[in-house]
């Protein structure tokens, strides 16, 4: 964290720049699900070739965040950031020009590695900036940022298919990536440097870690059990040698010190358990309006809409609460609130009024909002200032971790139920994650160790 003063209008720069950040690297991992179909035509290939064009973005960004974070505590938050952004907006530029399936693949990685710095440091630049009495808003305007990418992701990708080709989907990043790269430069303080030597083993072990898990969930989806369990067994084993690795270590790329601090862990297990339960529902519902309600896509996403919209909403007021009230209590409330949106979707009539849906998602959406500021102050807030770039890493490992998880019950649950049952079932589980996230919440109370933001 940087000593120098920070003026309201740098303060205000360097926010723009994290939201941007933030909302670039969200919506480019969510816009090309639409166009692979274009995409496949165009380059001339299939379309179960064509899918690793989202692969391995995210493969990118997951196994890059801790490694990221690693650099920022070292080289300094300012450095590791801008670079973030100039790599993902250079990316972005070559993704339009691909002339071939290997070369946009080859580019969507580097675009991952540059989402990477912008997601695992986002929480720390924030940090850096904001005094502790403005935290609560600093991180209210970042769920807004979240919540608007997932909402306005794929109505912005159909807009822009409507009347560009794909490539327009990509290049429309890079003015924008050029105008942040330029006022992040101008606006943030500097930040200091510390002694560093990259941990290339550590490395390879998470790449390893997080990459063949993510694997071995997409294999459990395509039903091919044996690679999955492959695959998830090699994973596990490579988080195992990884943990004996950094003990070892004085300054641990996976952050033992604050995984040991009880507030913290508790809170990034909180984390885990909500974007898991998050994404069981936002994959299960698509399924439920369409294939057993016979809805149109257009309908499905105008009823999911308000999920996203009340989270934008909901963020910022719990952002105020939190500067009065703990934060274990309210993403406790927030997270049952979730739980129940969540059964009141599940029974649900077979065909129900959309105001009647809309309610129900709009509940799920107030209870994600209201866990999700508070979760992210303690996360960033119960460890010392030096730490930031770890502790914000964690946050987004957190989100990843619950998001594979959640996909690999979606796949499991499918495979094993009917279309009709199966959507049902995933938000049943959804809700019982809610709850669990709920129950870790609220047993922070009984370490009596957080202070109010």
């Amino acid at each position: 964290m940087t000593s120098q003063p920070v003026s309201d209008t740098q303060r205000r720069l360097v926010m723009l720049c994290a939201v941007l950040g933030i909302v670039l690297g969200g919506l480019d991992g969510a816009i090309a699900n639409i166009a692979l179909p274009t995409i496949a035509h165009d380059l001339h290939c299939s379309e179960a070739q064509t899918v690793w064009v989202v692969n391995v973005y995210h493969l990118a960004v997951a196994v890059s965040l801790l490694p990221v974070a690693a650099l920022a505590d070292s080289l300094g938050l300012k450095r590791v950031y801008g670079f973030g952004i100039a790599l993902f907006t250079a990316a972005s530029l070559a993704c339009a020009l691909a002339g071939s399936l290997g070369a946009l693949i080859t580019a969507r990685v580097v675009q991952g590695l540059g989402t990477a710095c912008m997601a695992a440091l986002s929480g720390a630049l924030v940090r850096s900036v904001y005094p502790r009495a403005m935290l609560h808003q600093a991180f209210a305007i970042i769920a807004l940022a979240v919540a608007i990418s997932a909402a306005v992701g794929p109505t912005l990708a159909a807009m822009v298919l409507a009347v560009a080709p794909w490539p327009w989907l990509f290049l429309i990043n890079v003015p924008i990536g050029i105008m942040a790269v330029a006022l992040f430069l101008r606006a943030a303080p500097a930040s200091p440097r510390a002694p560093f030597s990259f941990d290339w083993v550590g490395t390879l072990l998470n790449i390893g870690a997080l990459g063949l898990g993510i694997l071995g969930v997409d294999a459990l989806g395509q039903k091919e059990t044996g690679l999955a369990a492959l695959e998830i067994g090699a994973g596990l084993l490579c988080a195992m040698t990884l943990y004996s690795q950094q003990k070892k270590l004085q300054t641990p790329m996976l952050p033992l010190d604050l995984l040991a601090i009880p507030l913290f862990s508790l809170s990034i297990l909180t984390s885990i358990c909500a974007y898991a339960a998050q994404i069981l529902a936002y994959v299960a519902l698509p399924f439920l309006f369409q294939t057993v309600m016979h809805l149109s896509a257009v309908t499905t996403g105008l009823l999911v809409t308000p999920w996203p919209v009340l989270v934008a909403i909901a963020a910022p007021f719990a952002g105020r609460l939190a500067t009065r009230h703990p934060a274990s209590v309210l993403s406790s409330m927030g997270l049952a609130l979730l739980a129940a949106g969540l059964v009141t979707l599940s029974l649900m009539p077979a065909q129900p009024a959309f105001w009647d849906i809309c309610w129900r998602m709009a509940l799920c959406g107030i209870g994600f909002g209201f866990y999700q500021t508070p979760n992210n102050l303690t996360v960033m807030t119960s460890g010392p200032a030096t730490r930031s770039g770890a502790a914000s890493g964690m946050m987004a490992v957190a989100r990843t971790l619950g998001w594979a998880l959640g996909s690999a019950l979606v796949a499991l649950i499918f495979g094993f139920s009917q279309s009709s049952s199966g959507a049902v079932h995933c938000l049943e589980l959804a809700a019982g994650f809610a709850l669990l996230g709920a129950a870790l919440s609220v047993s922070r109370r009984v370490i009596r160790r957080e202070e109010k933001p």
